[in-house]
C-alpha cells in the first residue's frame, strides 16, 4: 500500500499511483513540474509554500485547497481554473480520484481555529483509502475515520503528539500508520520511533521520514 509513496520533510508527501499527487509540498528540492494533483491542508508556511508549489506545479496542474490558501493561490497567479475549493465533510472526484475532507483543528491550543475550515484528507486510490490527517488534535470527527493507511502528525506543539497520535491509530485502527510532522519545524525523530512502540499489535508502523 505504500509502494511509490514518500514523506518528501515534515508533513510533505509525495503519491505517484494512479495520479502524481502532492500533499502540502515543502522544501522541495529540484523542479519536477510533474504534479497532477496538489492537495493543501492549510495555509501556514510549512504547508502552504508558493515556492515549493512552483516547482511541482505545471499548466494543467489542479490544486485542492480550503479557502484561504484558495485566495493566495489566485493572488499569485494561479488560473481560477486549477483551483477547487474545499470545505470540511464533503466528499469530491477530481481527475477520477475520489477524495473526502476531514476537519483538521486544534482542541486544547490555538494554532489551527475550527472556524478557520481547515482540512486533513481521505484520499482513495486502488481501492484504498488514505488519510492525510492535516495539522489536528484528536476531534470528533477523526475519530470515525475509517482508512486502510493514516498519516498523522506526532511531532506535537501544534498538533497531536506522539502518544496522542497513537491513542487516535489505535482507535481508528488503519493496516499501517506513518507518523509525519516532526523532525525538522517541530519534535525529533524519537517521536516517531515512541509513536510506533504505542501501537496496537495489528497496526503496522511505517517510518518514511529519513
Amino acid at each position: 500500500m505504500l509502494e511509490n509513496i514518500e514523506v518528501l520533510c515534515h508533513s510533505s508527501i509525495k503519491i505517484n499511483k494512479e495520479k502524481v499527487i502532492y500533499i502540502d509540498p515543502f522544501k522541495i528540492e529540484n523542479n519536477y513540474n510533474d504534479a497532477d494533483i496538489i492537495f493543501i491542508t492549510h495555509s501556514h508556511y510549512d504547508h502552504y509554500s508558493e515556492e515549493d508549489i512552483n516547482k511541482v506545479k505545471n499548466n494543467e496542474t489542479t490544486i485542492i485547497t480550503p479557502y484561504d490558501a484558495s485566495t493566495k493561490l489566485l493572488e499569485s497567479g494561479i488560473k481560477e481554473d486549477n483551483v477547487i475549493l474545499v470545505e470540511p465533510n464533503n466528499r469530491y472526484n477530481v481527475k477520477g480520484i475520489n477524495f473526502e475532507t476531514i476537519p483538521a483543528y486544534n482542541t486544547n491550543k490555538k494554532f489551527h481555529p475550527k472556524e478557520n475550515g481547515w482540512v486533513g484528507y481521505i484520499i482513495e486510490l486502488k481501492g484504498n483509502r488514505y488519510y492525510i490527517a492535516g495539522d489536528t488534535d484528536i476531534t470528533e470527527e477523526n475519530r470515525k475515520v475509517k482508512c486502510d493507511v493514516a498519516f498523522v502528525p506526532v511531532g506535537g506543539t501544534y498538533t497531536m503528539d506522539f502518544k496522542e497520535a497513537a491513542d487516535l491509530i489505535n482507535e481508528i485502527k488503519p493496516k499501517i500508520a506513518v507518523p509525519i510532522h516532526y523532525g525538522s519545524i517541530v519534535g525529533t525523530k524519537q517521536d516517531g520511533i515512541k509513536f510506533s512502540k504505542l501501537l496496537d499489535s495489528g497496526i503496522q508502523c511505517k517510518i518514511l521520514i529519513k
